[in-house]
């Protein structure tokens, strides 16, 4: 090293004020093996860091709510966060790399994330509680002639298919409001503004008490896909995570 680190005096070996400054980096370099290891178990263990989820709204107040208790009791050191946005907008985090797991609806383009069928639910009709229509227990495009509609937006690939359905009874849908979220389908409804098609899963957080859910014939069906990262390996977290959106649906 150049230098001594000790010095005999009176027979005796005694530490070199070189071999003090030395030592105070030796033990850092020990503290930081140390804490390496530690991480590196932790990693092995629990593994590491944080789940990020992007949902569209009509499974992100219910499906992934049930997951992330699910998956906070196996993981209770790991943080979640969870963002409800559109599902164009949840296939733009996810394709980018700001999210590690996506649910959104059928209708993205879904070149450059990988993807699989997660849900495939019925659409039900939404009504109003105490509407004329509550009695009915399964509700037609002829009993809605008429009735004011709040739809999704012209480019939702469900909204496509009523339209299709309604128009081959003869039916002529009057929509009243569009939005993009199913929560907000359920809100307006419940406040009386009109009748809308939800799946079950759309109804979690809803004062359910303001809502009548019914069958719609000819059925409607919506389908959901759980997307990943193209070019990421799936860390044991997020397996774990995905396994949980798996058992919750």
């Amino acid at each position: 090293m150049g230098f001594s680190l000790f010095d005999r005096v009176r027979n005796r070996l005694v530490i070199t004020p070189e071999a003090k400054l030395f030592y105070r980096d030796v033990e850092a370099s020990y503290r930081g093996i140390d804490t390496l290891r530690a991480s590196a178990a932790r990693i092995r263990d629990q593994g590491a860091g944080q789940i990020r989820v992007a949902s569209l709204s009509a499974l992100g107040s219910s499906v992934v709510p049930k997951a992330i208790a699910s998956f906070k009791r196996k993981h209770p050191g790991i943080g979640v966060t969870l963002h409800v946005l559109s599902s164009r907008d949840v296939r733009n985090c996810i394709m980018s790399g700001q999210f590690d797991i996506g649910l959104a609806a059928d209708e993205i383009d879904v070149t450059g994330v990988l993807h699989q069928n997660f849900v495939t639910p019925r659409a039900m009709c939404a009504l109003p509680a105490g509407h004329a229509l509550c009695d009915r227990k399964v509700i037609t495009p002829e009993d809605l002639k008429g009735i004011p509609i709040v739809g999704y937006v012209p480019e939702d690939r469900s909204r496509q298919r009523m339209e299709m359905i309604f128009a081959d009874a003869g039916v002529e849908l009057s929509f009243v409001v569009e939005t993009i979220y199913a929560s907000t389908v359920c809100a307006l409804v419940a406040e009386g503004v009109g009748v809308g098609f939800v799946s079950s899963y759309a109804t979690g957080g809803v004062d359910i008490s303001r809502i009548v859910l019914r069958p719609f014939d000819p059925p409607i069906f919506t389908r959901a896909l759980l997307i990943l990262p193209q070019d990421r390996p799936k860390s044991r977290l997020v397996r774990d995570f995905i396994n949980c959106l798996l058992a919750a649906r």
